[in-house]
Formats: C-alpha cells, structure tokens, sequence
C-alpha cells in the first residue's frame, strides 16, 4: 500500500488565535502549537526563510487533524477575495459530522461564522450546510438523523 493514512489537512491562516478558537468551539481540540523554520521547512515548502507559527487541531475521536499556519516570513500571499463561490477550482471545503448542527452554527457565528447557502435537508438522512469561517475556509457539517 503506499499510504497508510491522510495525517492532516493544512490552513494558511492570518489570525492564529482566532482561527484557533473558531476551530475548538466547533468541537476540535488543540493538539500543540510550534515553530517551523530553518532548512528543513525552506525544503518542504520550496520557500526561502520561513518562519511560520503552526497550531495542530484534532477531532474528538483523534483521528482527523487541520495544521493551522500562520507565515511571519515570507509574508501570506492573499489568493483573492475570502467570499469566494464554492465552485473555484482548488478549493471545495472540509467536512464534520456534528451531532447538532443548528446549535454548532449558532455557536460558530460569534466567531465569523456565515452560512454559505442555507440548511438544506437531503430526504430523512441527513441536515446539510456549508459556512464560512476564518480566513474564507469553507467549512461543511452534516448532521445525521436518526
């Protein structure tokens, strides 16, 4: 096999603590904040002189991780307006299950949360929405019903 799991998912981010809150009042849990610099971090990224503070953020069950980045140097590059349509190629959006997803929203909103579309119900499976959230990410809940 030649992958044994997807480990993260990575975030620019320009407001680290505020897209750390938004995050953990979704229900993530705040693995650990760092540094990444140097000649190993150049390498990865293909960047010169990078100084980028990281936060990690996992879901409940620890198996789902973003890797929020917040770049000091060299500075973020802004990749246009953060209301872009859902339909730009490169970006779509990421997913969580909640448990109640009219609560999570009204929880979210406090924290620039705006919904996207509307809540849309799909038959007796599933409510369904997409927000916007920090920095313009695209987040999705689904809430299941019973």
């Amino acid at each position: 096999m030649a992958i044994q799991r997807m480990d993260n998912v990575g975030i620019v981010v320009e407001d680290m603590d505020a897209a750390i809150a938004f995050f953990v009042e979704l229900g993530m849990e705040l693995e650990g904040r760092a540094e990444a610099k140097g000649l190993v971090a150049d390498q990865c990224t293909g960047l010169d002189g990078v100084r980028c503070d990281i936060a990690m953020v996992r879901t409940p069950d620890g198996h789902s991780r973003l890797e929020l980045a917040k770049y000091r140097s060299p500075a973020a590059i802004s990749a246009g307006p953060r209301n872009r349509p859902h339909n730009i190629l490169g970006t779509h959006r990421v997913m969580f299950a909640v448990d109640d997803l009219e609560d999570t929203v009204a929880r979210l909103r406090p924290h620039g949360a705006e919904l996207v579309g509307e809540i849309a119900r799909f038959e007796d499976s599933y409510l369904l929405c997409y927000l916007r959230g920090p920095e313009g990410i695209i987040v999705g809940l689904a809430e299941q019903l019973r």
